[in-house]
């Protein structure tokens, strides 16, 4: 019974079937005719004109994303949890040629327009001082938590206000938007660029930079082959993408998991760190509970010293969650 990561679960049986239709002679790099597809499909899903680009992981979206809004001698604003600061290995100065990560606070590993004026006020508009040239948020949080339209849109005011681009991790952005049960523009506010997670929804190895902004577009083009992105047989990895698009995949798979997470969530009681509005669930466990649980069959992340992460995937059983919740609330 296997909560440890959404990275885990299986590819979806879709995703299989269209990478075996994929199986055929076709132009290469990003010049077939189902990458050719990827502007319009994505520009359908979020109701205004995008250009989408596949890459292989959700580093790469993020770092080539913010690559083309942030100078060598600028800084992104993010939370201090934020994947690209805590998981990405270093990614982000390497992508970005040097550029600085300055860190806001925030509950439920959420920034504010207050904890991103507090990090951008004392900075000193001279050379001797770097300056921050975007804004980069998670949604939903690394915390399992989600920004309203509302926030997306202040914060978009602010970035506009302080001349940032505006970039958003979504590698579980399927799990935000069914949770708010919103359209998947509302959910991506007024963003600049998104990276749209699908490995942990159901595909295999593909995930998209979604740029409003079409110059931007153009630039990520020519960064993506730098960085030896540039697929050779990119008709794969538009594959997966195109199948997670088609009916509503995505957010068919992410539905699942958030319930899965809430059904878990039903046995944590007052043990819970943060609401759970998408597909992790984060609770106060101590060292001898969490073995307890392990003794039982039940597979997750220890986060920290006295608290456990478990994450639902597109493909976690019902039956699993629920035996998980009540062995929780034994406890």
């Amino acid at each position: 019974m296997q909560f440890l990561s959404d990275n885990t679960a299986a590819v979806h049986p879709l995703v299989w079937e269209a990478m075996r239709a994929a199986d055929s002679s076709d132009a290469g790099y990003d010049g077939d005719r189902l990458s050719q597809q990827l502007d319009a499909a994505f520009s359908d899903v979020f109701e205004r004109g995008c250009a989408a680009l596949w890459v292989a992981t959700g580093t790469a979206a993020n770092c080539l994303a913010l690559s083309t809004m942030v100078q060598p001698h600028g800084a992104v604003v993010c939370h201090h949890e934020a994947h690209i600061e805590m998981d990405e290995g270093g990614a982000p100065g390497f992508y970005l040629h040097g550029a600085k990560l300055l860190l806001a606070e925030g509950e439920d590993a959420k920034v504010s327009v207050d904890s991103v004026k507090a990090v951008l006020d004392p900075i000193r508009d001279d050379v001797h001082q770097v300056q921050a040239h975007a804004l980069s948020i998670t949604q939903a949080s690394e915390s399992g938590c989600v920004y309203r339209p509302d926030e997306l849109q202040a914060l978009g005011e602010l970035a506009r206000a302080r001349k940032l681009g505006f970039h958003m991790d979504g590698a579980r952005f399927a799990n935000a938007v069914a949770f708010l049960g919103c359209s998947p523009s509302e959910a991506a506010g007024p963003v600049d660029a998104l990276s749209f997670g699908c490995v942990k929804n159901g595909a295999m190895s593909a995930e998209a930079i979604v740029f409003f902004d079409p110059d931007l577009a153009a630039v990520a083009r020519y960064r993506r082959k730098r960085a030896g992105h540039l697929q050779s047989k990119g008709r794969y990895l538009a594959a997966q993408l195109l199948a997670m698009l088609k009916n509503d995949l995505w957010l068919t798979n992410a539905a699942q998991a958030n319930a899965a997470a809430r059904l878990i969530a039903e046995g944590v009681g007052d043990r819970l760190l943060h609401p759970v509005e998408a597909n992790e669930v984060f609770c106060l466990l101590s060292a001898d509970e969490r073995e307890i649980l392990r003794s039982q069959g039940f597979e997750f992340y220890d986060w920290g010293a006295y608290a456990a992460r478990f994450v639902a995937g597109w493909d976690s059983k019902p039956e699993a969650a629920g035996a998980l919740s009540r062995a929780i609330g034994r406890l």
